[in-house]
């Protein structure tokens, strides 16, 4: 094999994914997870030549053990001398980073600085990369943001209507997430669609466990859902997306804690709550198929907020050549992509149920019918994109 694998690294608080990159074709040659960090079951698995295999992690610094099995995987397997350089994911660039990063100790502090803002990830990160820059000390390495893809959006788009001093004061402003993703199925839309990127205007609705909506102009960001935090935007998976702040302080009046509100609102709210049963759309859906009403509501009331974004965000266009569906439930879930379509009717939207049933499982494709405005599915691949950006500065 060529000299052209990036290793990519998306390190949380208590798991570390991981990609071994072909960037020459853009596929996965090797990919992992380590999971149930800081707990006795912690271990890390892996999927190589279609073959699964796991190992037991012994106790000690879980993401420094993980990382270490990840560079004794590679050797084993022949593949370490291939490795050009690392590439890790950053939840949260803040407006400090608009774009991606060679690591040193400087990054790390920044990054380490921004933790108010992404308090769950932006310190496993770091926990990641030092681990990593240990690991492969000789491999030049990088930061890839979520946020940087949003930085193009303007002043009306990312501001909140609060007072000028809590900007200037907290940074308090709308950053948006998803941002790998976004800028790569748009790239592909493009393609699709036959226009260049720099011509071409998007709404890109990516739906999985945490989803948002990014209207994408000329190839740039100009709005998306999500906000100061992951919280806001759409329904999730156990999130509640856009909420009436006062019922976070009449929860507090009401005696609950500062924790269990937010505990709430993140993992206990959205198709969860909702429904009563379930985050996973797909047993809402079957439960809904089975006439239980908490997954009925739940079905309705995510699709329908995901309708109402993506008609809001034509006003942030001047044309639209398609709407994007990606992620775990856009790609795969036909029912939810039906539902949204029919939502969106007036605007002249007419699913193929036929194409529709077919963009599912990693094809891609077209789910409207002809003569009609344009939605498409694209099944999402943000690891590509981090290698790419990685290789991009490497070669600079």
């Amino acid at each position: 094999m060529s000299n052209s694998l990036v290793l990519v690294i998306n390190s949380g608080s208590s798991s570390l994914k991981f990609a071994l990159i072909d960037t020459v074709v853009g596929d996965a040659v090797l990919s992992g997870l380590g999971e149930c960090f800081g707990l006795p079951e912690a271990n890390v698995s892996w999927k190589y030549n279609g073959e699964k295999s796991e190992y037991a992690l012994s106790e000690g610094n879980h993401h420094q053990l993980a990382v270490d099995r990840i560079v004794a995987l590679v050797e084993e397997l022949g593949l370490k001398d291939d490795i050009i350089a690392v590439g890790h994911r950053v939840v949260h660039g803040g407006e400090k980073f608009t774009s991606t990063v060679k690591l040193d100790e400087s990054v790390l502090e920044e990054i380490e600085n921004l933790s108010d803002l992404a308090p769950l990830h932006n310190p496993a990160h770091v926990i990641g990369m030092r681990a990593s820059m240990a690991a492969f000390p000789t491999l030049s390495q990088y930061a890839v943001f979520d946020t940087a893809f949003h930085q193009t959006m303007p002043a009306k788009a990312y501001t909140g209507a609060i007072s000028r001093k809590l900007y200037e004061d907290y940074g308090i402003r709308r950053y948006g997430f998803h941002g790998t993703s976004h800028y790569f199925v748009s790239r592909e839309a493009a393609k699709m669609v036959n226009k260049p990127i720099e011509e071409s205007s998007f709404i890109s609705v990516h739906l999985g466990n945490g989803a948002s909506v990014c209207a994408i102009k000329n190839g740039m960001s100009v709005d998306t859902s999500m906000g100061f935090t992951p919280l806001a935007g759409l329904m999730m998976g156990t999130r509640c997306g856009d909420l009436d702040p006062s019922i976070i302080e009449f929860l507090l009046k009401k005696g609950w804690t500062q924790e269990e509100v937010f505990d709430e609102l993140n993992k206990k709210s959205g198709l969860l709550g909702v429904s009563g049963l379930t985050s996973d759309c797909r047993g809402v859906i079957e439960a809904m198929e089975n006439g239980h009403e908490g997954a009925t509501l739940a079905f309705e009331l995510f699709c329908y907020r995901v309708a109402k974004y993506v008609g809001s965000y034509m006003v942030a266009l001047d044309e639209l050549d398609g709407i994007i569906f990606t992620a775990g439930i856009g790609e795969n879930s036909q029912p939810i992509r039906s539902k949204i379509l029919e939502n969106l009717k007036i605007f002249g939207y007419r699913e193929d149920e036929a194409a529709n049933a077919a963009a599912r499982f990693g094809n891609k494709g077209i789910i409207t019918q002809p003569n009609t405005p344009l939605a498409m599915v694209i099944p999402t691949n943000e690891e590509w994109v981090i290698a790419k950006e990685s290789m991009a500065l490497l070669h600079a």
